[in-house]
């Protein structure tokens, strides 16, 4: 308990620094976040029949989230992001040469993990520039309202928990630990109406509710993958706390929606 409590504070004070301090430590600390959650995926899936091609993985990862922040950042053309479909076609070949027993298995996952991490990741990145400049109240309030649901969500289960959600592939998971979720996450939204005025209570509330469904779907998305390799935690680069993408499961989902809703109310 007591590693885990000093890791999850340490990792917790360089996120929110990340944040803090401006739009290009925000955009190369979850470029390199969302890599190591790549390379951990890859990690988690590889078998003797099945091998991911990591470094192909990799170089399509950056291909897609490097042009997003240049986008952001320096107005350089999203058009940039087309570098992914001759990397996505090098994958395809390279799977010629390399004699693996499942070749389409192996191509699957290395698109899938793509999709899975680096997508997300660029969503959330892309979400703290929704209002046309980086503001880390996007970003922070994502993750103060993914933290509350995840909190409120344990201590409710805990005390009150009889009702499973999801059982076959998360037990401990209880319909009232997903409402108390809920509940937590709504105070903190509007706490956060109060200080960051860009957006009403209103919208506030919708992320909230978005982050909660989005974050508890991602989580028994992650806990789905886990128990179809047989792992229990997805990587142990974070002691006592299990991988990355054990950490950020709730952001898989809910990030893109997140994305999708602010671009609406600023588009408009």
């Amino acid at each position: 308990m007591k590693t885990r409590a000093i890791t999850g504070f340490f990792f917790v004070l360089v996120m929110l620094s990340a944040v803090l301090l401006g739009e290009i430590t925000f955009s190369i600390f979850f470029l390199v976040l969302s890599l190591l959650s790549l390379n951990e995926f890859y990690q988690l899936v590889k078998t003797e029949e099945t091998r991911p091609v990591r470094a192909g993985g990799i170089l399509l990862g950056l291909s897609i989230f490097v042009p997003v922040i240049l986008h952001f950042i320096y107005g350089y053309n999203i058009h940039w992001i087309l570098i992914s479909v001759p990397v996505s076609v090098l994958i395809c070949i390279s799977e010629l040469f390399r004699k693996e027993k499942k070749p389409f298995h192996s191509i699957a996952y290395t698109f899938f993990g793509v999709l899975m991490v680096i997508v997300p990741f660029s969503f959330y990145t892309a979400a703290a520039f929704s209002n046309g400049e980086y503001s880390f109240h996007y970003s922070l309030g994502f993750l103060l309202l993914l933290w509350a649901s995840d909190t409120g969500a344990y201590l409710f289960g805990i005390k009150l928990g009889k009702n499973k959600l999801f059982e076959r592939h998360s037990p401990k998971k209880t319909w009232e630990g997903f409402f108390g979720g809920m509940i937590t996450s709504l105070a903190v939204a509007f706490i956060l109406s109060t200080q960051f005025t860009e957006l009403s209570s209103l919208n506030w509330a919708v992320i909230s509710f978005l982050i909660v469904v989005g974050g508890t779907f991602g989580d028994l998305f992650e806990s789905m993958l886990k128990r179809s390799m047989n792992v229990k935690d997805s990587g142990s680069l974070l002691p006592g706390h299990g991988g990355l993408l054990d950490r950020f499961d709730g952001l898989l989902l809910s990030a893109p929606l997140v994305y999708v809703y602010l671009y609406l109310i600023f588009s408009v």
